[in-house]
């Protein structure tokens, strides 16, 4: 078996369910330190452990994340000894089934020595933000620990993944670790040990490289520790399903938006219909109480909707910086906040595949699949 994929050596299961809060990665800073705020944050949780720096406390003391960090340890310490158990040389056989999903796969460690390389067995399929990426691996860094897992998809083969994973849930009996969280989502998880389950498993993750379905910071963060071991749930589904994510955009009228996209010579008619896009080609943009459907330039079909968006409409036409403070991410489905909203159609997985063999990456917070991993049932020492 290549050792590019391997057990986790030592790390810890959830003996019944991860205290605090869960956030998950598209929270902003404030979103996360009003959630550390609530009463459910109250005591050690694993959501402080992760942003030490946006504590009630480590705030009321002005704080940076490297004199958070040594509070962030010990409580990760009594965390571990009070809700977890021990374990070494183990994978987990794992199973989410909710209603934006089902996914079946193993949690263990992925080599990301050569990530960057021609050879790496691991691709980005995202850029990310360097910001975050130096913030994430400052406290993997710091803590020694990985406290949730990437999701990771095989390039090929998985088909056959699924049904080595689904045979050995099946074999196991009564799952180690059985969770619903609010949405309905079940998450189970079944401990394997050192044996020949363990081999079948591993040798099924191996088989193919793997493409980043969430997690680029998580990954790009693991590699930049110069550890090179990434705590992955590798799944092919068999239900995955890809989101769409939206951008909003601050500081501008419908009526701006509308004279300066067609003076950029795009297609902009007012619309009726506030309902995003089901296919790639055009965006569906509201507007406070008015909504615009835009018809994106034809380009490269390895150029997805969010590049032409960011490149044309965003920079291009508005002269705004798509990584400025003007512009953030919005998954579908959350509240629509103050500003303009531009809907995008999801990226169809076929697509995420043709950019991949074609070596290259798709915009920040481009894809959003579904169902993700439940951070915390498994930590990993790194």
């Amino acid at each position: 078996m290549d050792t590019w994929v391997r057990p986790i050596r030592r790390g810890w299961v959830v003996r019944d369910r991860v205290p605090g809060p869960d956030v998950d990665e598209f929270a902003e800073p404030d979103a996360v330190a009003f959630a550390l705020a609530s009463p459910e944050a109250a005591g050690d949780t694993l959501l402080a452990v992760q942003h030490p720096a946006r504590t009630p406390a480590a705030l009321a003391r002005g704080l940076d994340l490297n004199a958070a960090l040594p509070s962030a340890r010990a409580a990760l310490a009594r965390i571990r000894s009070l809700h977890y158990r021990s374990l070494t040389g183990f994978v987990a056989a794992y199973r989410i089934d909710g209603p934006d999903g089902v996914a079946v796969g193993v949690l263990c460690l992925v080599d990301l020595s050569e990530l960057t390389s021609g050879r790496a067995h691991v691709r980005h399929t995202e850029e990310v933000y360097p910001q975050v990426v130096a913030e994430r691996a400052a406290v993997l860094s710091g803590l020694g620990c990985a406290t949730s897992a990437a999701m990771l998809v095989p390039a090929e083969d998985g088909a056959l993944l699924t049904e080595t994973v689904e045979s050995a849930c099946a074999s196991l009996g009564t799952p180690d670790v059985s969770t619903v969280d609010s949405t309905g989502r079940r998450d189970e998880l079944w401990v394997v040990p050192s044996g020949t389950v363990q081999a079948r498993l591993l040798t099924a993750v191996a088989r193919s490289d793997l493409l980043v379905a969430d997690g680029n910071h998580r990954v790009a963060a693991a590699a930049a520790t110069g550890q090179g071991a990434l705590l992955a749930l590798v799944t092919a589904g068999p239900r995955l399903e890809i989101g769409a994510i939206h951008r909003v955009l601050t500081g501008f009228s419908a009526a701006e938006l509308t004279g300066a996209w067609r003076a950029a010579g795009l297609e902009v008619v007012p619309t009726t219909d506030r309902t995003p896009p089901s296919c790639p080609g055009t965006v569906v943009v509201l507007a406070g109480a008015e909504a615009l459907r835009v018809t994106l330039p034809v380009a490269d079909p390895l150029v997805i909707d969010h590049e032409v968006v960011e490149r044309v409409l965003f920079a291009q036409a508005l002269g705004v910086d798509p990584d400025g403070p003007a512009v953030r991410p919005l998954p579908a489905g959350r509240p629509v906040p103050p500003g303009a909203v531009v809907q995008l159609a999801p990226v169809p997985f076929e697509t995420v595949l043709k950019v991949h063999a074609a070596g290259r990456r798709m915009p920040r917070k481009a894809t959003y699949f579904t169902p993700k991993p439940r951070g915390g049932l498994v930590l990993a020492e790194i």
